[in-house]
């Protein structure tokens, strides 16, 4: 676990929250005694098709991600 002061977490927050997300815990002082402790939260990534797959009467096409022809010739995406 590494301690630094409320000056130096200020000076380099960008640098102490990489270090937190990498898993190490950083306590941050103030005149010598711990005030916080800088940790990750713990989330949780859901895929995209899981978090819309389990709404209840919502149905995702097969060809979801398909462009119409009509939209892919005015993007100039097909001749």
């Amino acid at each position: 676990m590494a301690s630094v002061g409320m000056h130096e977490a200020k000076t380099h927050l960008s640098r102490l929250v990489e270090r937190a997300l990498a898993g190490e815990e950083i306590v941050i002082t103030r005149r010598g005694e711990a005030v916080v402790r800088l940790a990750p939260l713990e989330q949780r990534r859901i895929p995209f098709a899981e978090a819309f797959g389990t709404l209840p009467d919502v149905e995702i096409a097969d060809d979801w991600d398909e462009l119409p022809e009509d939209v892919a010739r005015a993007l100039g995406m097909v001749d």
